[in-house]
């Protein structure tokens, strides 16, 4: 399964890029706005430091409007994948792009009707928000469940990228689940890192070393 890191925040990215586990980027308006740099300028840079997709959110709610947006976030790099939302304007939007060979995000998918109609529109990427359904009391992967069992009955192309990650949980389950991509804000991946087992085994070999006085180097 690929991970996604969820931030438009240039530091965190270069972070945990160096960690190896990075295989793409997302990022929405509301990340950029928390920036507080221009998406163009953004996403330029984050396209040099990520070989993968980068996510780039259209603003605009009508058709006309989110191609040529979405036409000018795809001419910034070629691994720009276009972010529209799950409207039918968005779909149409989906649709347009793909058809000039644009990767695009559908984003804001909350049920598996609407992921059935993003793949048929061209998808190269489906994000079903699993913590707001949960926020909900709905079944958050349950949905991933039903999305990959029906793109799995049809061979369709488009990949499941589980978004809104609230926990290590959600990442093994998605894995778990056959998901394609998960993003992760920064601290839920820091978070596959952490066990109390690990932290307290790693003490006690060091106690046991030190007691040895030896020294490798």
């Amino acid at each position: 399964m690929k991970i996604f890191l969820d931030s438009a925040d240039i530091n965190e990215i270069k972070t945990h890029q160096s960690s190896g586990f990075i295989d793409g980027v997302t990022t929405n308006p509301s990340l950029i706005a928390k920036s507080g740099h221009s998406i163009l300028e953004t996403i330029a840079e984050i396209c040099t430091l990520i070989d993968g997709p980068v996510s780039a959110e259209v603003t605009a709610s009508d058709f006309e409007t989110m191609l040529t947006e979405g036409k000018k976030l795809a001419a910034i790099a070629p691994n720009v994948a276009v972010k529209v939302p799950l409207t039918e304007a968005g779909l149409k939007t989906c649709w347009a792009l793909a058809d000039i060979g644009t990767k695009v995000n559908v984003t804001l998918c909350f049920t598996a009707g609407q992921a059935l109609l993003a793949a048929k529109a061209g998808a190269s990427f489906i994000s079903p928000f699993v913590g707001r359904l949960d926020d909900l009391g709905k079944n958050g992967m349950g949905l991933i469940d039903d999305i990959v069992t029906i793109y799995s009955n049809f061979d369709f192309d488009t990949e499941v990228l589980v978004a809104s990650v609230r926990s290590a949980q959600h990442v093994v389950d998605a894995a778990l689940l056959g998901a394609h991509v998960v993003t992760l804000p920064p601290k839920i991946l820091s978070s596959l890192y952490k066990h109390p087992l690990t932290d307290g085994g790693l003490d006690a070999f060091m106690v046991d070393w030190k007691q040895t006085g030896q020294s490798i180097l």
